[in-house]
């Protein structure tokens, strides 16, 4: 009994930090200046450089401009709200399965720091991604009768992170069924396990990273404004409807093209 205990309060501690480090990251980025976050934008410019071959330089508190100053990467760019996201999913993950652990086994604290790695590095990947499409959309005509630019701009944003959100995640998943296998504990158990979830529904699947991302994107700022007592305005409205529906207009494909796949796969069993 006295090592469930201490097994109960080593997860429940891990918990707290996680999310007191989500917190924390969060409320330092809502104050944050563009210098102050040069930490991401630099190494996330010079990726958009070698991607794209445009040249970008630093502007003290305005963001890191384009030779013909037509572009500029400012501290809405730096995509601290993904590294938030992308950490608390891999991390309460990480958690989420552990919960089946015997208490002898043991909890590691190394996940934690390794999951803040593997979110700052995507989000390096995702940002440059993301900024090098906004640069090249912006050479191009664009006139549609459902969005205007700064609505597509904010789509194709969305669209980018919960896509890299979701191949994370579902990333993460096969490494997890790796380690197990490789550590050869309930190996069989673990192959199990990875052939229902290969054969279970996509959109099912999904219900984690996307209700870590609702949280984060939609559930963060509307506690904030209910507790300072304020009114939501019509961009937060706006911007709440893009981020509800986008991250389901990539599910829900994907979901049907598998399920098409997996159901004739099985007739032609």
């Amino acid at each position: 009994m006295n090592r469930l205990t201490r097994f109960i309060s080593k997860r429940t501690a891990q918990i707290v930090v996680v999310m007191v480090c989500a917190v924390a990251v969060k409320f330092y980025y809502s104050t944050a200046s563009v210098n102050q976050l040069r930490w991401i934008l630099a190494p996330t410019t010079f990726l958009v450089e070698l991607v794209s071959g445009s040249r970008f330089q630093f502007e003290s508190y305005a963001g890191y401009v384009n030779s013909d100053h037509s572009f500029i990467i400012t501290a809405s760019c730096a995509g601290v709200n993904f590294l938030i996201t992308a950490f608390l999913m891999l991390a309460m993950r990480r958690l989420w399965c552990a919960r089946s652990q015997t208490p002898s086994s043991g909890l590691h604290w190394k996940y934690i720091p390794l999951s803040a790695m593997v979110a700052f590095l995507t989000t390096l990947v995702v940002n440059t991604v993301r900024i090098s499409t906004a640069l090249r959309i912006r050479q191009v005509r664009f006139q549609t009768g459902w969005f205007d630019r700064n609505q597509f701009h904010r789509f194709e944003g969305i669209f980018i992170y919960f896509g890299f959100l979701l191949l994370l995640y579902v990333l993460s998943e096969r490494m997890s069924f790796g380690d197990a296998s490789s550590s050869g504990i309930a190996s069989s158990s673990a192959v199990k396990t990875s052939d229902s979830r290969t054969s279970s529904n996509l959109f099912h699947r999904a219900g984690f990273p996307l209700s870590i991302y609702y949280a984060t994107t939609l559930g963060i700022p509307l506690a904030i404004s209910i507790y300072r007592a304020g009114t939501l305005t019509a961009e937060f409205r706006e911007h709440s409807l893009f981020v509800l529906i986008t991250p389901l207009l990539l599910i829900l494909p994907l979901a049907t093209f598998r399920y098409y796949r997996i159901h004739r796969a099985r007739r032609n069993a």
